[in-house]
């Protein structure tokens, strides 16, 4: 199993495609890293290998100076490549042995649940956090499950024995609202940071 602190999660930044951050990819995360953003998940629809090198080495290159963890959204291949702290999976990619086989035991490895049932199957002994969500609506994902709302999430998130990160339609009163329940570890946003005129100052407010 990984090294991973839990302290990392607490502001954890999901990546928009490039073309939807406001203020482009690489600035939108240097903005909100600055901000107080303690991870970073590079996820992209991107099919083209030189396109996704170009956007992500200068990433992985910013979050290193920044001792800011990299975490490459279901691309095993990619993230060992350009040596990324981890890799998230879903419900439907590969299988959580598959993954930590062909990662080894010292990457981070995530994995996303939207329900009690999925939450019940997590195979603890070898995932680092979980994913749980959407907390609330979200456009962000179009397939995304259907929201769980503020106490279904919290009862959820609490029986898991792994740290857990909320996601899913999260504002910065949302933020607080998940934090006063005490069941996450952290939470993940996608466009209150990538689409916000000023990522710096959404990022501070999300804390």
């Amino acid at each position: 199993m990984s090294k991973l602190d839990p302290k990392t999660l607490y502001l954890y930044l999901v990546t928009d495609e490039a073309a939807r951050c406001r203020h482009g990819l690489l600035s939108t995360v240097k903005e909100a890293v600055a901000g107080g953003v303690t991870m970073v998940q590079y996820r992209s629809a991107q099919t083209d290998k030189a396109a996704v090198l170009a956007e992500v080495l200068p990433l992985r290159d910013y979050l290193r100076s920044k001792n800011v963890p990299l975490i490459i959204n279901n691309d095993v291949e990619l993230a060992a490549e350009i040596g990324a702290d981890g890799i998230h999976i879903g419900q439907s990619d590969m299988p959580v042995t598959e993954a930590r086989e062909l990662i080894g035991p010292d990457m981070i490895l995530g994995f996303s649940v939207s329900n009690q049932e999925e939450m019940d199957a997590v195979p603890v002994e070898l995932v680092d956090y979980v994913g749980c969500g959407p907390v609330y609506p979200t456009a962000t994902k179009p397939d995304a499950a259907a929201d769980m709302g503020l106490q279904s999430w919290a009862a959820v998130a609490a029986s898991c024995p792994l740290p857990v990160v909320a996601i899913g339609g999260i504002d910065a009163g949302r933020a607080r609202d998940i934090r006063a329940t005490g069941a996450a570890a952290g939470v993940a946003v996608v466009s209150a940071i990538c689409a916000a005129e000023n990522p710096r100052q959404a990022a501070r407010e999300l804390l």
